[in-house]
C-alpha cells in the first residue's frame, strides 16, 4: 500500500485520536531534587492534523517528542498511539512500534554518508524486512514525491542542505507512517530554504499526512494549523494559529509597554 493511498484512506476516515496523552509525567532524579519535564501532559492529536509544538530550550517540548515518538516511556500516565497503548513498553517493543508507524525528520538529517540516496531512503524498510525489490520500489517511489528520483545514485554529499532534508522527508515516507515527527526540521538551513522544506510539510499534510513538528522558534510553528506551547513541562496554549499569533501579538505589545514603564531594565538584568 502506497503513502498516497494510505492518506486517501485516512481522509475518508471519521477523525479519531492518533495521539492521545493522558495525565503524562516524566520525572528525573538529580541529586535530591525531582525535576518535572512533563508534568501531567493531556493531549489529543487527530489524524490529518499538522500539529507544532513550541518552546524555549528546558521547556519540555524534548521530552514530549521522545514519549510521542516512543523515544521513550513517561514515568506515569498514558500514551496511545492510533489506539495502541505504548506508555511502558519495553524497548524493543518500541523500537517495533517507531518502524512500523513514525517518520522521523531530524535537524541534522541523519542520512549515512557511504549510502547513495536510495540506500539511505530504503534503510527503515531494510528494518522493517520489506523484501529488496519492494524496497527499492518504495524507496524510488518517496524520492519521486520530494522530486529526487533522478538523484538516487547521488551520496549525500553531492546534495544541498534543503535536498538532504528532502531525502531524510522520503525515508520518513517510505514506511508509510501513521505519523510524521519533524524535529526542528529547517535547523540546519538557511531561512530561504527552510521556507521551502515547510512549504512542503504543508503539502504533505494537505495530502492527509498527520505531521507533528517540534520547534523552538514561534514563527516557524506558525507554518503549522494548530499550535501546542510548553513551558516548564505543561502545556500553556493549545490552539489555532490564528489564536496563537494573536497571543504573540499580545505579548509583544506588554513587552513594549513594560520597556517603556521600566527603561534600561533588561540592560539592568543583564549586567
Amino acid at each position: 500500500m502506497g503513502a498516497a493511498t494510505s492518506a486517501r484512506e485516512q481522509r475518508g476516515q471519521e477523525k479519531r485520536p492518533l495521539i492521545e496523552l493522558r495525565d503524562i509525567y516524566k520525572i528525573y532524579k538529580m541529586g535530591g531534587e525531582e525535576i518535572h519535564a512533563s508534568d501531567g501532559v493531556s493531549l489529543s492529536i487527530s489524524q490529518g492534523e499538522f500539529v507544532a509544538i513550541v518552546g524555549k530550550s528546558g521547556s519540555g517540548k524534548s521530552t514530549l517528542m521522545n514519549i510521542i515518538g516512543a523515544l521513550d516511556v513517561p514515568t506515569s500516565g498514558q500514551y496511545f498511539l492510533n489506539g495502541k497503548d505504548v506508555s511502558h513498553m519495553k524497548d524493543d517493543e518500541l523500537a517495533g512500534i517507531r518502524n512500523r508507524m513514525i517518520g522521523f525528520i531530524f535537524q541534522q538529517y541523519n542520512l549515512l554518508p557511504r549510502e547513495n540516496l536510495l540506500g539511505n531512503v530504503e534503510l527503515p524498510l531494510l528494518y522493517a524486512g520489506v523484501p529488496a525489490e519492494e524496497r527499492k520500489r518504495r524507496a524510488l517511489a518517496a524520492l519521486a514525491r520530494v522530486g529526487l528520483k533522478d538523484k538516487w545514485r547521488n551520496k549525500p554529499m553531492q546534495l544541498s542542505g534543503g535536498q538532504q532534508q528532502r531525502v531524510s522527508i522520503a525515508r520518513a515516507l517510505a514506511g508509510d507512517p501513521s505519523l510524521i515527527l519533524a524535529d526542528e526540521p529547517t535547523g540546519a538551513l538557511d531561512s530561504r530554504t527552510g521556507h521551502q522544506v515547510l512549504e512542503f510539510l504543508r503539502q504533505l499534510n494537505g495530502e492527509g499526512n498527520t505531521i507533528v513538528m517540534i520547534t523552538h522558534d514561534s514563527s516557524i510553528a506558525m507554518m503549522a494549523k494548530r499550535v501546542v506551547r510548553v513551558s516548564d513541562g505543561k502545556i500553556v496554549f493549545d490552539g489555532s494559529v490564528d489564536d496563537y499569533g494573536a497571543l504573540l501579538r499580545r505579548e509583544e505589545e506588554s513587552a513594549d509597554v513594560s520597556a517603556v514603564i521600566h527603561p534600561g531594565t533588561e540592560e539592568h538584568l543583564e549586567q
